[in-house]
């Protein structure tokens, strides 16, 4: 299982990548296997304000559906159309092609958020 170093992660198995103001949001490898394979993602829509902690998509598995949790505030600046046609970039690339969203960051505490060894040890729990 890959757990990036470079990236923080949430209890809700979210990761976030932020790179100066903006921020980018994506299920972890341990979420998209545990959720199977993935069928659809309904995208937040460009514009909408989410908290930390708020759902801010749905992942549509053959187990199950799912909301995914804002590892931290803000607003939505683009979403990741390709899921639209081809969801099961989750599974196959979760920190990469498979993002979900971006946003500009309006809160960047990331103090309730793990780094990588953290993650690992959380997982182990």
């Amino acid at each position: 299982m890959s757990i990036p170093t470079d990236l923080k992660y949430s209890k809700d198995h979210e990761w976030v990548r932020i790179d100066g103001d903006s921020a980018t949001f994506g299920l972890t490898d341990h979420a998209q296997e545990a959720l199977g394979d993935i069928v659809f993602v309904e995208l937040p829509e460009t514009g909408r304000v989410v908290g930390a902690g708020d759902a801010f998509a749905v992942v549509e598995s053959v187990k199950a559906v799912s909301d995914a949790y804002a590892p931290i505030a803000g607003e939505v600046i683009e979403s990741n159309a390709e899921l639209e046609a081809a969801p099961e970039k989750v599974n196959e690339d979760p920190y990469g092609d498979g993002w979900i969203a971006r946003v500009k960051v309006s809160d960047g505490d990331t103090s309730h958020l793990m780094d990588a060894d953290a993650y690992a040890k959380f997982l182990e729990e």
